[in-house]
């Protein structure tokens, strides 16, 4: 029998891994213990927080990757510490059709690591210009949602196969707004209409603030990220994107093709609910004259 080739047979190839590594990880998160930080430095705890749930998971994922697919070109979080990466074929995106898978094996470690239930395992398919399909799961809340482009965003228990999902949209998302670690300067322009996390100075180890995939549940009407990764927040503003959501650049540009960025980054983003709150974000972007990566 040929391998799964399309999209959707990825994701349908990869989701029962995936729920397995999601019990995985809620199963020790109780006994977690932190690995040291991944710059040594720690100045940003998200950036650098590392967990033995990070390494564990994306090695399963990358042996089922090989087994299943062994000549997919694979990039992971954590590609400088496991043993596999030398067995991909490649880590980079190539030309159109030739997909390229990322995991970020758990995205929102410090969540994690102190309890939370937002945290997540991201996978996606990438293509040359743009995301053909991404899947979220969410392990400490028992659901998992995923987005095949030009199809929709879908949300299911963790028990539902890919079928039976539910197509989902924007409804009426709280009036909250997520800020990344760089983004302290947009504050001061929109406190006044929203209700905003900035992660930089809000997170706390006993209250659970809105994750970015906020923007997926509900809890989040838009976000600023000075820099979309490949493997997490560019995944999740397409996600969001094909649920309804603007997302653009700080000059209020559509998100540029992947292959046109470097070291898997997209520049600077935007993400609002609606145009009303898109505008809001890009003129606050704007008055606050900051920078994307």
């Amino acid at each position: 029998m040929l391998p799964p080739t399309t999209p959707r047979e990825i994701l349908a190839a990869l989701l029962p891994y995936l729920k397995t590594a999601g019990a995985y990880a809620q199963q020790i998160q109780a006994q977690i213990v932190a690995q040291p930080d991944k710059d040594g430095k720690g100045d940003n705890f998200f950036a650098s927080a590392l967990s033995d749930a990070d390494l564990s998971i994306q090695t399963m994922m990358e042996v089922v990757l090989l087994g299943l697919f062994p000549q997919v070109r694979f990039y992971g979080e954590e590609y400088e510490q496991t043993y596999n990466t030398k067995y991909f074929r490649a880590i980079d995106l190539g030309p159109a059709g030739d997909y390229l898978i990322t995991l970020d094996p758990i995205d929102g470690t410090q969540f994690y690591l102190d309890g939370h239930s937002n945290y997540q395992i991201i996978l996606a398919v990438l293509n040359a210009d743009e995301y053909e399909a991404a899947i979220a799961i969410t392990p400490g809340q028992g659901i998992y949602y995923y987005t095949l482009r030009g199809e929709g965003t879908f949300k299911g228990r963790l028990d539902q196969s890919l079928e039976d999902c539910t197509r989902i949209e924007v409804a009426d998302p709280a009036p909250a707004i997520c800020l990344g670690w760089q983004m302290g300067a947009v504050v001061p322009h929109i406190g006044d209409r929203y209700r905003v996390y900035h992660t930089k100075t809000d997170y706390s180890k006993e209250t659970q603030i809105p994750n970015f995939n906020g923007l997926l549940s509900g809890d989040l009407a838009g976000a600023v990220l000075a820099k979309g990764q490949f493997i997490d927040g560019a995944v999740l503003a397409f996600m969001a994107q094909e649920m309804g959501y603007i997302v653009t650049t700080f000059a209020g540009d559509p998100p540029p093709p992947l292959h046109t960025c470097r070291d898997y980054l997209r520049p600077g983003m935007v993400i609002g609910c609606s145009k009303a709150v898109h505008a809001d974000l890009l003129a606050a972007v704007t008055a606050a004259r900051v920078v994307g990566c």
